[in-house]
């Protein structure tokens, strides 16, 4: 009888972990859906492509910098960025910058082009 028991508890269990998954997964599908994507091109004061520059994305809340390196035709990406945070991105390619550029908050597009152009000197070289 005791073990009868048991495994009708267990089947309880198994049954409300079942019910509480199915009713989680929309939610967690919803707000992947709403973070933002953040993309484009690393180009140099010609329009010319810029590949293997570096680009930086910092979260204005944490502090926390990402960096991805630009392909072989100066593209980026950065994917699954919270929409309630600002971030600020800009593009390095040896001794030359672009210049800081803000994703707001505010800016309820969930895909953004950004074209990155190093045109100016690093400060100090």
């Amino acid at each position: 009888m005791k073990s009868h028991a048991l495994s009708s508890t267990a089947a309880v269990c198994l049954l409300l972990l079942l019910t509480l998954a199915a009713f989680a997964s929309p939610q967690d599908k919803k707000k992947d859906a709403q973070l933002k994507t953040v993309h484009g091109s690393v180009l140099d004061a010609k329009e010319n492509p810029q590949p293997t520059s570096v680009v930086y994305l910092k979260n204005m809340k944490t502090q926390a910098i990402k960096t991805y390196i630009a392909d072989d035709s100066g593209k980026y990406r950065f994917s699954g960025l919270d929409p309630n945070v600002d971030y600020e991105i800009h593009a390095e390619h040896g001794d030359l910058i672009s210049s800081n550029r803000t994703i707001s908050s505010f800016d309820s597009r969930k895909d953004l082009e950004m074209t990155l152009k190093v045109d100016k000197k690093k400060p100090g070289t």
